[in-house]
């Protein structure tokens, strides 16, 4: 047993799978507390299209880092490190068990290992920076990077193009510059003692349960949600109103797509990004899979082990 350390149970898993649900259970079980790592359900105001617990459940578990910033305020991943570096502290303090929960695994791996190991790949800003270089030339590229982060551009030669990308991408990401971020990471040693649960599903249950999500949040009021957040002056080009979900109901409001093709979209997003989230659980090593409602004895008992110092 590692002495000294936080200790956090993250539930893992694909969207739809039933996270929420065996985290309250667990936190019940243990008189544990949920810290978020969902990145939609940081925004206050989006409820139902991030399926955020609702003021129920959150009377009988306590979350943190949900309904923190409003839609149009600046979030990201080095953002929410801080943000649940401090919350883990504060728990830690007062010695509660923490459970570690939310389906945007970016946020999880960032916290657990840093931001530089944390960082994937982000297509879309790598396409916005090759178009610059395109259009006006590598040195454009380059004196940009100079002058959002000089410590960074000095190690880094003019003609490197794939080390000024990737610097670049670093910092619109996590908006924190990379010469920060390597020293930070420089120093950086083993912050938590961590049990990762993953929770699997047979594709086409999977599947159905993302069917029967969406069309329970279209009774539950998505589309009225999205229209109050217009109404509210949350336009529809916000990060977050861009997010599965809320992207559509806003193609739909704007007369792009009709209702039903909108929530045909959403299903089929939503399907895609599950299968996407698997692909990146699947490379890590760590995480010991469980299938429910069966494996729910094995799962309880690992957990119990773990905060109690056994072998989990």
């Amino acid at each position: 047993m590692t002495q000294g350390k936080p200790k956090l149970l993250v539930i893992l898993g694909p969207t739809a799978v039933g996270k929420s649900k065996i985290g309250i259970e667990l936190a019940k079980g243990i008189g544990g507390e949920i810290v978020n790592a969902d990145s939609i359900q940081v925004y206050r105001h989006l409820n139902i299209g991030t399926a955020k617990p609702d003021e129920e459940l959150r009377k009988q578990v306590t979350h943190h880092l949900i309904d923190i910033i409003d839609p149009d305020e600046e979030f990201n991943a080095g953002m929410y490190r801080k943000a649940a570096q401090g919350v883990i502290t504060g728990l830690y303090n007062k010695s509660a068990k923490i459970i570690l929960l939310g389906g945007t695994y970016l946020y999880v791996r960032v916290l657990l290992h840093g931001i530089i190991e944390g960082i994937s790949r982000d297509s879309e800003i790598r396409e916005r920076l090759r178009k610059l270089k395109s259009i006006f030339g590598l040195s454009y590229v380059y004196e940009k990077l100079k002058s959002l982060d000089p410590d960074a551009a000095i190690k880094i030669h003019p003609n490197d193009y794939v080390r000024i990308e990737r610097a670049l991408e670093a910092h619109y990401i996590t908006g924190t510059k990379m010469s920060e971020l390597q020293v930070e990471h420089s120093f950086k040693g083993n912050e938590y003692e961590v049990l990762k649960i993953g929770l699997f599903e047979e594709r086409d249950i999977l599947r159905n349960k993302i069917d029967e999500r969406v069309d329970r949040m279209m009774r539950e009021g998505l589309v009225e949600e999205v229209k109050k957040l217009r109404e509210m002056g949350y336009g529809k080009e916000l990060k977050p109103m861009q997010s599965i979900g809320y992207k559509h109901i806003n193609q739909y409001l704007d007369g792009e797509v009709t209702l039903d093709k909108a929530i045909e979209l959403i299903k089929r997003d939503t399907k895609r990004f599950a299968k996407r989230q698997m692909t990146w659980l699947r490379k890590d090593i760590d995480i010991q899979w469980h299938h429910l409602p069966e494996d729910l004895d094995k799962i309880l008992k690992a957990v119990k082990n773990f905060f109690s110092g056994g072998d989990s």
